[in-house]
């Protein structure tokens, strides 16, 4: 499939401007006692003059670099295309070109040599080198270490059970009538006797009843 080919204006305008001004500056040339291949090398060279400094000049806008040569050589080169056009237009005689103007034309070759020479042989200065984040300059970072090391939580030993205190010591006689008592309330009730009971009948305090209890069962 062929690619389709769309006009572009903005090209077309360029291509029509080009070459009438290429035209008028061969005229000029040729009106100042230029002939034959000469007459068309004028506009050539006055042409890519222009071009040679207009790329100078942004090569040496990004680098940052001094642009006055650039601008002087821009501005003589416009200058020339410029007045060749306007020259055309009736301002001067063709046919009797003033000697000043056959002077301008017959020196533009070294003029332009000598600017070529300039705008080719000036180097731009050197980009400045970017410095790297300090992120970005170390290539192989070192691995983050933990100052603190993670200690394993170790589990207290659960308290051992606490033992049941040992009954206080009962007299031998005391327990003796209070196995008599739990038996006659055993045999009246049916039921064994309860602790309050067995305080109330012995007239003991609370402890010693507990002490006795226990050792009834």
């Amino acid at each position: 499939m062929r690619p389709s080919i769309r006009p572009d204006a903005v090209l077309v305008q360029a291509v029509i401007a080009g070459a009438l001004s290429f035209a008028h500056l061969h005229d000029i040339a040729e009106a100042a006692g230029q002939h034959g291949w000469k007459a068309w090398a004028y506009p050539i060279s006055v042409d890519l003059l222009l071009v040679a400094a207009w790329r100078r000049l942004r090569t040496l806008r990004a680098t940052d670099g001094p642009v006055r040569s650039a601008w002087i050589w821009f501005a003589v080169a416009l200058v020339a295309s410029l007045g060749a056009n306007v020259a055309t237009a009736g301002l001067l005689d063709l046919h009797q070109v003033p000697a000043w103007l056959r002077i301008l034309v017959a020196g533009w070759p070294a003029l332009a040599f000598l600017g070529g020479t300039f705008l080719a042989h000036n180097p731009a200065p050197p980009a400045q080198p970017q410095t790297l984040a300090p992120a970005e300059c170390d290539s192989h970072p070192e691995p983050a270490v933990d100052p603190e090391p993670v200690r394993e939580a170790v589990a207290a030993p659960e308290p051992a059970p606490a033992l049941p205190p040992a009954p206080a010591p009962v007299a031998p006689p005391l327990l003796a009538h209070a196995r008599k008592v739990a038996a006659a309330h055993l045999t009246a009730t049916g039921t064994p006797i309860d602790l309050d009971t067995l305080r109330a009948r012995l007239g003991v305090p609370t402890p010693l009843a507990e002490a006795i209890a226990a050792q009834l069962t």
